[in-house]
Order: structure tokens, then C-alpha cells, then sequence
């Protein structure tokens, strides 16, 4: 493989390691923005999805541009809009502006998931094809990796930390943005869309120096009869393009009925449910990143040596074993779960009142507000406590506890609590590792290929911006109901549920997925659309 291919396949997949730093970025950030902006949960909610419905937007209509303008102009488009989305959120005053702020953010994102690995996966020769369009989701979870890497770093330096956790992403967006000047446009989209056959030729040849002149304007030649044939269908998404429209839409719906986006933005808040610390919590997200990283290289690896439909077996298998056990451990460990959970609530809230105690810019109802969430954060910990099926033994406080006194003893339950959470907590941490890495390995490595690979040319960009669509929508439901589940629902229930949609995928995966690996791009449209009457 040459290293010019892979420089481009590099560059473009750099809109990854944006789409990744932007959407898990804001895990830092969203409990102290809830905090600084007093958001109720719904709010709340709204907020941390805002980046989300924006990819939703941008999704839906990346293919117009992508089609309009080629594949390079917008990959170079891209770029802008995460440089504006950084500095304005990094800048926000207000939960509104914050939230128009990130979902430009999000616009920038759900194009990249349609024009990135559609670029990719067309410049590239189809025994590498896996390899190269599947490094569009390598820089997505490098970029997750960098992400929870920075909030560790950044999260020590003070109250304005969360501004430069959102900030300091426009210099990766900058630098992304200047290194897209030096790709070529799409040889596909120069015949298909352009008719300009000689310059698609000058860019195949530098794809493939090892064929002649006569093969060359072979492949042309096959290139574009392809997309005559295309033009002849009824309508661009029409009864001809049935099975890859099923198969775009399963696949993304699928992807995010697994929980992967709601377990990667809000992993602290899962890892505290265990009753780790918040600390702790934020540098077990790191290692969520890491593992994220070294399996979905291993996902890269295999791809064109197993296969696609392998690989989603593998996910599938991992995913039902790792949501299952997570599941059974919330369920049999939640009474200790939960009065670790309460403990660390309780001396948080303490801390806070004691902080606002003669302390300048808190005016008497912000005293009062925190004095009530002192007491409801107490008396949620007395009820914790005095659950039958804790093991260690209700609290008691002695008539006129002072607020100190109360914070000593919520540590002291913690330990207590620990001591019986001790397996629980390693199993849950066990397991979701083991879900991030059957993720990485099935779904995460193969559904930007698979997209990319199963519509034809003249129609990849609207059947990819149909498949991210799916994708984002379902993303975007997902991370606004899942704080609320979380703390409507006990989380055995949660990640039950997650079990159960990916044995639906399982079979999925059995009875409709076929392999894509090996064949080119014109290749599969024979074999996967209908020939039209």
C-alpha cells in the first residue's frame, strides 16, 4: 500500500478524531455546566444532546453538499465548523449560547460521518478498503481516547476548567483543516457527478501506479457505466435500492441500541453508581478510552482478513455476554451500590454549603437552595441505609448532627459500603471494559465501512447520509432519556434492556447481513441492488 493513499485516508479520517474529541469532550464538563446554570434534569438533558442534534441535522443533509460541492470542499468545511463550535462553547455565558454553540459542533460532525468514510472508502482498492475507510473510526476513538485524556488534565486547573476542556479543541480543528488542502477530489464523484473522466483518471492513476494507461481507462470506463445505470433507476432511494436502504438502517439502529453513546458520555456518572469517586470515576473513563483505542486497532486487523459479518458476529456475542453480567451485577449488589452512591452525594452536598458559608457572590437563596439539597442528599442516604438488604446496618444521626458531623460519618459508610461493593464494582468495571471492546472489535470497526460500501456510486452519499441519519437519531434520544432512566429505573434494567436489543442483532446479523469484503465498490452494486423492469 502507498503511502500517498495512505496519507489521504489519514487526513480524511482526522474528521474522526474531531468527531470523537467533540461528542465525548462534554463528559467533563456536564455535571459542572448542570451546577453552574442550575439546569433541572431535563435541561440538563437537552444540553448534553444539543452537540447530538446537531449531528442529526448535519447527517441529514451531508449528502447535499457532499454532491453539490465534492467530497474535498466539504471535508475542508468540516474543519470550520469545529473551530467555531470550540471557541464558542469555550465562550458561552449561558446555557442557551452554550447549547447554539455546540450544536454547530454537532452539524460538523454528522457531515463527516457521511462525507469521511464515503471519500475513503472510494479512493480506496478493495483489499485494503477495510483497512483504510475503518481508520475514519480508529481516529474516532483515538480522538474519545484524547478527549478523556484532557478533561483528566485540564479538570485540576481551577472553576473555568470545563471552558478550556470545550476550547481547546480548535487546534486540532485548525490543524485538520489546513492538511485538507492536499487531498484529491473523489475519482467516482468526477465521473459520476462531473464528467470530467481525464482528471478521475490522473487520480486513479495515482491510486494505482501499478496498472497502464489501458487498464485505467478500463476502470473508468467500468466507473461509469455504473452510474449510468444508476440514473436509469426510478427516483435516487427508490424499490431498486431496498435491501441496502434495510441494511444502512439497521445497522445504525443496531449500533445505538447497543448503549455505546450513552455508556461513553456519561461513564463517570455510571462508574459513581458503584460508588467510586469522582476522581476515580473520571480516570476509569481514561482507561474506557484506552481500551477503546487497542481493540478497535484489533477491529482494523481483522477486517479484511475475517470479514464484516464476522466481525458483527464476534460484537454481538461479546455484547450480550458483557450487558448481561453488568446487568445481573446491579441487580444482585444494589442496595451497597446504592448507599456508596448517597455517601459520596451527601459529602458533596456538604462540601458545597460549607463552601457558600460567608463566602462572597452567594446571595441567601443560593444558601437556601444548597442547605435543601444538603437535606434531601441526607435523607436519600438515611433510606439507603436502612434497606434491609444492605449488609451494613442502618445510620443513625443523634438529634442536633451538625453538618460536619453528617459528612464524617457519610465517609465512614462509604468505607463500609465499599467493603461488601468491593466485587460489584470490579465486576461491573470488568464487564464494561468487555463491552467496549466488543464494540470496538464488531460494531464500531465495521458500520462506516458497511455503509459506505453497500449503496451504489451515484447514490453512496445519500444512502450514507440515510444510514448516519439513523445513526444520530437514535444517539440523540438515547443520551436525552438515558439521565433520566438512569435515575428513574434501577440500572439492571437499563442494561437488561441493552442485552436484549443486541440479541436482536445477533440475529439480525444471522439471517440479512452479507460480506462485503474483497469486492469493489461496482462489484457489490450488482450483487446488492435490484435490476430495474
Amino acid at each position: 500500500m502507498q503511502g500517498r493513499l495512505i496519507r489521504w485516508a489519514v487526513t480524511a479520517a482526522l474528521a474522526g478524531f474531531l468527531f470523537g474529541f467533540d461528542t465525548v469532550v462534554i463528559s467533563g464538563a456536564e455535571k459542572t455546566i448542570q451546577e453552574l446554570w442550575s439546569l433541572r434534569p431535563a435541561v440538563h438533558g437537552l444540553a448534553m444532546s444539543m452537540a447530538l442534534w446537531g449531528t442529526v441535522a448535519g447527517s441529514l443533509v451531508g449528502s447535499i453538499p457532499t454532491d453539490l460541492f465534492g467530497r474535498r470542499k466539504t471535508l475542508l468545511s468540516i474543519g470550520i465548523l469545529y473551530f467555531v463550535s470550540a471557541v464558542w462553547s469555550g465562550l458561552a455565558t449561558d446555557a442557551t449560547s452554550f447549547m447554539i454553540a455546540r450544536f454547530i459542533g454537532g452539524l460538523g460532525v454528522g457531515i463527516s460521518t457521511v462525507v469521511a468514510p464515503l471519500f475513503i472508502s472510494e479512493i480506496s482498492p478493495a483489499q485494503y478498503r477495510g483497512r483504510l475507510a475503518g481508520m475514519f473510526q480508529f481516529n474516532i476513538v483515538f480522538g474519545i481516547l484524547i478527549a478523556f485524556v484532557s478533561n483528566s488534565l485540564i479538570g485540576g486547573i481551577g472553576e473555568n476548567a470545563w471552558r478550556w476542556m470545550l476550547g481547546v479543541e480548535a487546534i486540532p480543528a485548525l490543524i485538520y483543516s489546513l492538511m485538507c488542502f492536499s487531498l484529491p477530489e473523489s475519482p467516482r464523484w468526477l465521473i459520476g457527478r462531473k464528467g470530467d473522466r481525464a482528471t478521475a483518471a490522473g487520480v486513479l492513476q495515482k491510486i494505482h501506479p501499478e496498472m497502464t494507461g489501458e487498464q485505467i481507462t478500463a476502470k473508468v470506463d467500468e466507473i461509469a457505466n455504473a452510474a449510468t445505470e444508476a440514473q436509469k433507476s426510478p427516483g435516487s432511494l427508490g424499490k431498486r435500492l431496498r435491501l441496502p436502504i434495510l441494511l444502512a438502517l439497521l445497522i445504525a439502529f443496531f449500533n445505538q441500541l447497543s448503549g455505546i453513546n450513552a455508556i461513553l458520555y456519561f461513564a463517570p456518572r455510571i462508574f459513581e453508581l458503584t460508588g467510586l469517586g469522582a476522581k476515580a470515576a473520571l480516570l476509569q473513563s481514561v482507561g474506557i478510552g484506552v481500551t477503546n483505542l487497542i481493540f478497535t486497532f484489533v477491529g482494523l486487523w481483522l477486517i479484511d482478513r475475517l470479514g464484516r459479518r464476522t466481525l458483527l458476529y464476534i460484537g454481538s456475542f461479546g455484547y450480550i455476554a458483557s450487558l448481561g453480567l453488568c446487568a445481573w451485577a446491579f441487580f444482585t449488589y444494589a442496595p451497597q451500590f446504592n448507599v456508596a452512591t448517597r455517601s459520596i452525594e451527601l459529602s458533596t452536598a456538604v462540601g458545597k454549603m460549607t463552601a457558600a458559608e460567608g463566602a462572597a457572590g452567594y446571595t441567601d437563596k443560593d444558601r437556601a437552595a444548597l442547605r435543601e439539597s444538603y437535606e434531601s442528599a441526607r435523607n436519600a442516604w438515611l433510606a439507603a441505609t436502612a434497606d434491609e438488604k444492605y449488609l451494613g446496618g442502618p445510620v443513625t444521626l443523634p438529634a442536633g448532627a451538625t453538618s460536619e458531623f453528617v459528612d464524617q460519618l457519610a465517609k465512614s459508610t462509604l468505607q463500609t459500603a465499599a467493603q461488601y461493593t468491593g466485587a460489584g464494582s470490579k465486576l461491573v468495571l470488568f464487564c464494561i471494559f468487555a463491552f467496549i471492546a466488543a464494540h470496538a472489535v464488531g460494531q464500531g470497526a465495521v458500520i462506516w465501512v458497511f455503509i459506505s460500501e453497500i449503496f451504489p456510486n451515484r447514490q453512496r452519499a445519500l444512502g450514507q447520509s440515510l444510514g448516519s441519519f439513523t445513526h444520530w437519531i437514535f444517539a440523540a434520544l438515547l443520551t436525552l432519556c438515558f439521565p433520566i432512566a438512569i435515575t428513574s429505573f434501577p440500572p439492571g434494567y437499563v442494561f437488561g434492556f441493552f442485552c436484549f436489543m443486541m440479541v436482536l442483532q445477533l440475529v439480525w446479523v444471522k439471517l440479512m447481513v452479507p460480506e462485503t469484503k474483497g469486492r469493489a465498490l461496482e462489484q457489490l452494486e450488482h450483487g446488492l441492488v435490484e435490476t430495474p423492469t
